[in-house]
């Protein structure tokens, strides 16, 4: 008796999946929309009813601040634990600049074509002289002085990427032809037409944010979530359990 074989790019490759028992609700980019994620945050509750809590988290991919009017209410939301489930929180390229702000007033003068006013308007800085591209570092002393302490520590203990069974999740991107263990920091945050233009296969199904599209994305290598929330007021939510998926929106 003989058997034939597949070669292996006819090869039916098993669906992608997380482990057996939990349940992932990955939310892509806010942009100081706090109205979003409560809405969200509503249907996550609804579609939760049955699960056990102690098995599910909510990924954040990034970019919570910026462009939308209360960038400082999303991140409270956050840190105050006014979500449905335990928090894993990413690292968007606008909170790495928010961070390098806080270091380097110079910053601002290309930070503020990304949506830094809305965002450090939220906080309660003064903004007339920034508006004439002017004090600076007074802006930035003063955005230090009001930051809450639990923001800026959020800011900085976001993760710049995070795996769970077939899935590795980030905020922009991978550089392609690179293993994902070894993947650099400005890839993750900003990485754009080298990632998204790359067809080839990833270890992994890369979920990701930072380029906005009128509908989610779901390719067989990647999965977009941002669909321009702060602009569209539609909010993405990819729900992941064992092998499948299913979508959640505003």
């Amino acid at each position: 008796m003989f058997f034939f074989r597949k070669p292996r790019s006819e090869q039916k490759r098993p669906e992608p999946r997380i482990p057996d028992g939990i349940k992932l609700y990955v939310i892509g980019d806010v942009h100081g929309r706090d109205d979003l994620p409560d809405t969200l945050c509503r249907s996550i509750e609804k579609d939760l009813a049955g699960t056990p809590l102690e098995r599910t988290s909510i990924v954040f991919l990034g970019d919570y601040i910026d462009r939308g009017p209360r960038s400082a209410e999303v991140v409270e939301r956050i840190v105050s634990g006014a979500t449905p489930a335990p928090v894993m929180a990413l690292r968007g390229n606008h909170e790495a600049i928010l961070l390098q702000f806080l270091e380097d007033e110079n910053v601002l003068d290309s930070w503020r074509r990304y949506g830094a006013m809305e965002a450090l308007l939220s906080y309660g800085v003064d903004l007339k002289e920034v508006l004439r591209g002017r004090d600076f570092d007074v802006a930035r002393i003063e955005l230090r002085d009001k930051l809450p302490p639990a923001h800026l520590r959020f800011c900085e203990d976001t993760k710049l990427s995070w795996s769970l069974g077939d899935y590795f999740f980030c905020h922009a991107g991978c550089r392609p032809n690179v293993p994902l263990a070894r993947q650099q920091e400005g890839d993750l945050l900003w990485i754009r037409e080298e990632f998204l233009g790359f067809s080839g296969p990833w270890d992994k199904v890369i979920v990701h944010g930072h380029t906005p599209a009128p509908a989610p994305e779901e390719l067989p290598h990647r999965i977009n979530l941002d669909t321009g929330a702060y602009a569209t007021g539609r909010l993405t939510c990819l729900v992941l359990e064992g092998a499948t998926r299913c979508f959640l929106s505003t």
